[in-house]
């Protein structure tokens, strides 16, 4: 499972190696898998499980679904909007 798909930056290399990468800040990403919101489940900030494009799961709002693009932060690796 990964955050960063072809979006991350390869910094430096040597003789054939990465020596480091640059990721930004935040990347857009579809989301593959996710299940339908329970019905009635009302409560506030309530979250489900989704699988994005990279393999990666996420934790969204309940009215995220399968197709959407979200933005997800590439510091803590949680959702922070729609796209």
């Amino acid at each position: 499972e990964r955050l960063v798909g072809s979006e991350m930056c390869i910094r430096d290399r040597f003789e054939g190696e990465v020596l480091g990468i640059d990721l930004p800040d935040k990347v857009e990403l579809t989301i593959t898998h996710t299940e339908a919101a329970v019905k009635g489940n009302t409560t506030n900030n309530a979250l489900k499980d989704a699988e994005v494009e990279t393999g990666y799961i996420v934790r969204v709002p309940l009215f995220i679904e399968e197709g959407e693009k979200i933005i997800v932060s590439t510091s803590d690796g949680k959702y922070v909007s729609r796209a």
